[in-house]
């Protein structure tokens, strides 16, 4: 049997360079409570960020909750029915209610013009994507928050290294999120961060992902949200790599657009702005195509992966609101993708996605 080929494959740095600092934090003995590399990772997660605030946590997933936690949310929250279910279930944790305004779908971003329509009395934010690391229309939804009085997150998991009219992608909103999940481009094997100018609501985030204390005073409601050592200094050993990592993906979603160019029955969405190669989702003509691809591929043990569905309104509203998120959701597939993968992987998994699309 073939070696399984998956949607995506985790970048680890070289593994003595790794070592070097564990062997460093085993002579320290500290291994969580901003520690050493937890410090350095967030001063490079600021650089690269623009913000003046950057702090990390234990999964992306804490980021959002934390996010909405330091904003004092309670209320609606507009949000995109095509995501992880982690942008929904964060709102749902959090004791507030998601409201979905539907998707362009061009962007696959949500559609400004959607979130003017869901806003009543009792909107009290904004949480948007930033989908396959696609800037959303971050003037358009900005000026609405300003208008209405909202609060605005950008859920950024798939965002890093991406600069979207004159800055960094993560310096958008109130506060802006991310993942360092293992299949992300910089992986802390499970972490995360949370990106913010506000001083305040840095104080708020420092505060609530560490018990709520302050030199063991509780000044806040907290959980344990802390990143330890062990991920922050995978996070540095990664970080140097990020620049290799894009040239890699680059190179591998061009070949994969040249293979796929006259393949009339898939269509792509559309970026307006630099991308860093995260994912290669693929829209075909009807759900039917799709399963059938998906059926051929894994019969030559290729796992691509349908993100994202189902559209989340059908987790937790149960009924159709969102007709482009849930059209597209039925059709979407990404197709693997990594800094791993190699030309001739590419040209398998094309030449089986255009035998299975009659092209």
């Amino acid at each position: 049997m073939k070696k399984p080929l998956y949607v995506t494959r985790s970048f680890l740095p070289p593994l003595d360079e790794y070592t070097k600092l564990l062997k460093d934090i085993w002579a320290s003995g500290v291994l969580t409570n901003d520690g050493k590399y937890l410090r350095q990772l967030e001063q490079k997660l600021k650089k690269l960020s623009g913000c003046s605030h950057a702090l990390c946590v234990s999964n992306g997933t804490i980021a959002l909750q934390a996010a909405i936690k330091a904003l004092d949310i309670n209320g609606e929250i507009i949000t995109t029915p095509y995501s992880f279910i982690a942008t929904t279930s964060s709102i749902v944790w959090e004791g507030s209610e998601p409201v979905y305004a539907d998707i362009d779908p061009g962007t696959l971003n949500i559609d400004p013009s959607q979130i003017v329509k869901k806003i009543t009395r009792k909107t009290k934010a904004i949480l948007a994507v930033h989908v396959y690391g696609n800037p959303c229309d971050t003037s358009a939804i900005g000026k609405i928050a300003k208008e209405y009085g909202l609060k605005l997150i950008y859920d950024a998991s798939h965002a890093i290294g991406i600069n979207y009219k004159g800055k960094p992608l993560f310096a958008y909103g109130d506060v802006s999120t991310t993942s360092f999940h293992a299949t992300k481009i910089i992986n802390t094997a499970e972490g995360g961060a949370v990106f913010t100018n506000s001083s305040r609501v840095a104080r708020e985030l420092a505060f609530k992902r560490n018990f709520g204390y302050s030199n063991y005073k509780i000044l806040s409601l907290g959980i344990n949200g802390k990143m330890s050592e062990l991920n922050a200094a995978l996070g540095v050993a990664g970080f140097k790599y990020l620049g290799y990592n894009l040239k890699k993906r680059k190179a591998a979603f061009e070949l994969y657009r040249k293979l796929l160019k006259d393949n009339f029955r898939i269509s792509y969405q559309e970026f307006n702005a630099p991308q860093n190669f995260a994912y290669f989702p693929v829209i075909f003509s009807n759900n039917t195509l799709r399963e059938n691809t998906v059926k051929a591929l894994n019969k030559e043990n290729i796992f691509p992966r349908e993100y994202f569905s189902p559209s989340l309104e059908l987790v937790y509203g149960k009924k159709i609101t969102c007709p482009v998120s849930y059209d597209i959701s039925r059709r979407v597939l990404c197709l693997p993708l990594s800094v791993h993968i190699t030309a001739s992987q590419i040209k398998l998994v094309t030449r089986i996605v255009n035998k299975a699309c009659g092209v």
